[in-house]
């Protein structure tokens, strides 16, 4: 996972990193470990809550494939819609301002012989 700004789990605590996350999760790190874990994560209600649902997982081994699943999920969208947002943007496309000017001129010229015209 390469990109943590997008992994789920990296954003529920800035203290604790995604690999301690899991490993407390499916009960691996020692007592002074959890506990540690726990105190960085009880200092935000955000991440305790978070934290509870998580641990409410029967099939713990289940919770690295889930991770796995929402970070794909969560990157596919994220990649449509920069892909939107780049199709949206006008691109800077000299033959377009090319004709414009032209446009332009032609108008003033015709502006101009119409004027001599009926000036005459």
């Amino acid at each position: 996972m390469s990109e943590n700004y997008k992994d789920i789990l990296s954003n529920l605590s800035t203290e604790v990193d995604q690999e301690t996350l899991l490993l407390y999760l499916q009960g691996k790190l020692s007592e002074e470990k959890k506990h540690e874990v726990e105190k960085k994560l009880m200092q935000n209600e955000f991440d305790d809550d978070a934290m509870e649902g998580l641990q409410e997982i029967k099939d713990k081994q289940q919770i690295q494939y889930m991770v796995e699943m929402l970070n794909r999920d969560l990157k596919k969208k994220t990649e449509k819609k920069k892909k939107r947002r780049e199709k949206m943007k006008i691109k800077d496309q000299p033959w377009l301002f090319i004709s414009i000017l032209i446009l332009i001129l032609l108008i003033v010229l015709c502006y101009m012989v119409i004027r001599k015209m009926n000036g005459n």
